[in-house]
């Protein structure tokens, strides 16, 4: 690493010769190959970037000149190039550096980031804070052409167009956000990238009025106009520079040199520039070349071979929800399915190969998706939107609004729910319970093994009339109770195993950790009660008669406390006036979950089998409960 192992900051990587960073961005893919085969991580979205990253730290004055990653995935390479290369082993592990900007990591990360489509309108928010301090750095959002199908986007473009501040926009086009990008957006970039002749035209012409001698008025108004004639005959719309926005590229986003020429060409611009650069998602590396998708998130794996190293999980909860949903769409012809630009991940792909049809991927548009399915529900159709937790928390608005207002038959998969690890706290869905479970006529169920997933989506379809949303965390299925479940009653839980004086109550997959705590208090003597909870909301009056036989009642979830499971079975007792009842709720603080591994995080948080058989039998034996 004759280059890389000299840089620690930008500082160092604005000594090297521009004839010698082709060499250095080959040695940091070789090391971040090299790194993420061991971490894991985001490596096909890094690989394609790295020409970026050194150019605008080479053009830029970083840490005084801000630079704004969406969604932040693309990262590495930057905190590769601003000292903390020495630190990648730890990359998203516990206690480790994140796999996303992260401000209080570093004071080159000006943004905490982990959703897409978010940079632009933060980027213009500095640049307006710049202005009010009548300061002089640069503000430089970095947007993949994925992130373009997200709303927020357009009001932050139309925004800065109108403040005609100093920003620019690079518009790094791939053609991919996880999956192949999709809809008209797509489509345009895809004229756009062919329009290089544009620029080139533009040019010649304006070379050309230059040689002729001034002839007042007249050459100016002929040249105006031949300028923008030739912008509309040859750049399919001018939607950016329509907006106030001047637009400049395409150009290649992986040749260093003209970045960093085209860069400091137009970084003092005293007005927003989009540059719209075409780069390739896994460059340098050949399986990530061919698989762009396969590494966009990837766990450890062979350098040689690009082979993933730990085996895929026999079945997963998405391929338990992918079956069951084929399976119903057999025999109900309005079922549709949405997701937004996670097809594969999902398992609305396996779906849509029987009926295309029915399947809708509208891109990286999660608060539009809510409300399309929305639209589908009030026309007769059950539409199930397929979406992790974290993101499905960017339509709350519409959750609440267009979907549970008017009562709507939309089915929300909620995948990823609970702890996902190695992402952090960007991704970890521990708030959904809470902010599902207020809002009027929704319907809140969590499977605790592979079978109650299927059986629940069936008894959402069929069953139900107004909205509801079914949590299944990431990975592997259970098989916890050996996929043997009561028949699914609106309300009610499962009880499990009957017991005395105490009671746990386990939310969904939160049940492999209860069995193994109750297992072990079995073997000391202590004999409660254990249910699996199944529905957050409604909890049904029953259950809550049913409780009053116990003296201490624990549940177990993983959500944050606030507004979760536990907190939704208080309120209950409050509400049917049952007092003198001893409760312990057991779950994650409230606040923003670090990176780990599900089994660290649970230890670490006193959530994992032993932890919780300690407090239970701590508060039985100390007669605290």
């Amino acid at each position: 690493m004759k280059y890389l192992s000299k840089i620690n900051s930008p500082e160092d990587l604005r000594r090297i010769e521009i004839k010698n960073l082709p060499r250095l961005a080959d040695e940091i893919r070789e090391f971040l190959v090299e790194s993420v085969s061991k971490t894991g991580g985001h490596l096909a979205s890094n690989l394609g970037v790295v020409e970026l990253t050194i150019a605008l730290h080479y053009c830029l004055n970083t840490p005084h000149d801000k630079i704004v990653w969406d969604v932040g995935h693309q990262a590495y390479v930057h905190k590769i190039l601003t000292g903390r290369r020495d630190r990648f082993d730890t990359l998203r592990k516990l206690d480790g550096l994140s796999g996303f900007p992260k401000p209080s990591e570093s004071k080159y990360d000006t943004f905490c980031v982990g959703h897409s489509s978010t940079s632009v309108s933060a980027a213009v928010g500095m640049a307006a804070a710049r202005d009010l301090n009548n300061e002089n750095n640069r503000v430089v959002a970095v947007i993949g052409d994925g992130s373009f199908t997200g709303g927020m986007v357009y009001e932050a473009l139309n925004n800065a167009g109108k403040m005609k501040t100093k920003l620019l926009i690079v518009l790094n086009d791939n053609g991919m956000s996880i999956a192949k990008n999709v809809g008209s957006v797509s489509s345009y970039l895809t004229k756009l990238r062919t329009a290089k002749a544009y620029n080139d035209a533009k040019s010649d012409v304006k070379n050309v009025f230059s040689k002729v001698p001034v002839l007042g008025d007249a050459a100016s108004s002929v040249i105006s106009v031949s300028k923008q004639s030739l912008k509309k005959a040859i750049v399919p719309g001018e939607f950016f520079e329509g907006l106030g926005v001047m637009y400049y590229g395409p150009i290649d986003g992986n040749n260093v040199k003209e970045l960093i020429r085209t860069i400091n060409k137009i970084k003092d611009i005293n007005k927003p520039v989009l540059l719209h650069i075409i780069t390739k998602k896994g460059k340098g590396y050949l399986p990530a070349e061919k698989h762009p998708d396969k590494f966009h998130g990837v766990g450890k794996f062979d350098v040689k071979t690009g082979e993933v190293l730990k085996k895929q999980p026999k079945e997963t909860y998405g391929e338990v929800f992918s079956k069951t949903l084929i399976r119903l769409g057999a025999t109900k012809k309005n079922i549709c399915a949405i997701t937004a630009a996670m097809p594969d991940s999902t398992g609305v792909a396996s779906f849509k190969r029987f009926y295309p049809e029915r399947t809708f991927d509208v891109g990286i548009a999660e608060q539009h998706a809510v409300t399309f399915a929305a639209g589908l529900a009030s026309s007769g159709f059950i539409p199930v939107f397929a979406v992790y937790s974290t993101f499905l928390q960017r339509s709350y608005d519409q959750l609440l609004h267009d979907v549970c207002l008017q009562n709507l038959h939309v089915i929300f998969a909620v995948d990823r729910a609970g702890i996902v690890g190695e992402d952090g706290e960007t991704h970890q869905g521990v708030f959904d319970i809470s902010f599902l479970s207020e809002m009027p006529n929704m319907t809140v169920l969590a499977p605790c093994n592979k079978k109650e997933l299927a059986d629940m989506l069936t008894f959402a379809v069929k069953d139900c009339k107004g909205p509801v949303a079914i949590r299944y965390p990431k990975g592997a299925v259970s098989e916890v109770l050996g996929g043997v479940n009561e028949e699914i009653v609106l309300g009610m839980p499962q009880k499990v195993y009957k017991g005395e004086k105490a009671a746990i109550v386990s939310y969904g997959a939160m049940m492999d950790n209860a069995i193994e705590a109750y297992g072990i208090l079995i073997r000391e003597g202590i004999s409660p009660a254990l249910y699996n909870g199944r529905f957050a909301a409604p909890i049904a009056d029953e259950f809550i008669t049913e409780l009053q036989q116990y003296d201490c009642i624990f549940t177990v979830e993983d959500n944050i406390k606030s507004g979760g499971f536990g907190e939704q079975l208080v309120e209950k007792l409050l509400e049917k006036s049952i007092f003198g009842k001893k409760i312990y709720n057991l779950a994650f603080p409230k606040k923003f979950i670090e990176a780990g591994s599900r089994e660290e995080l649970f230890k670490r948080y006193s959530l994992d089998g032993e932890s919780i058989a300690e407090f239970v039998k701590d508060k039985l034996n100390n007669g605290t409960a």
